[in-house]
């Protein structure tokens, strides 16, 4: 399986996907770790969580998946959100937390 499907099967598979660096549990840089704060927030639950520290494939490639060139991702139901700013304002404007939930 190429890397780009490996990418879609994982994003298809999980209602809210976070590609990071580290993990929920020990975030390895400010912006992962502003994200899962936010996620936690905003009330998320079943939260899967891609770590692109231990595979340099999906490190590259979810940058071409989504055209975005940093990392962290967010994806929820199959749909590319944006990164770490993006979910700020998400969150502070109370439109994620509809995301999340719906």
């Amino acid at each position: 399986m190429d890397t780009q499907a490996k990418i879609q099967a994982i994003v298809s598979s999980h209602p809210v996907v976070l590609f990071m660096k580290g993990n929920a549990q020990f975030p390895q840089c400010g912006f992962s770790g502003n994200a899962i704060n936010i996620l936690r927030a905003s009330g998320v639950e079943n939260l899967h969580t891609v770590n692109v520290l231990e595979d340099e494939e999906i490190r590259q490639g979810i940058k071409q998946f989504a055209n975005w060139p940093t990392i962290p991702q967010l994806y929820i139901n199959g749909e590319f959100i944006g990164g770490s700013d993006i979910m700020t304002e998400m969150f502070q404007s109370g439109e994620l937390k509809k995301i999340v939930q719906a």
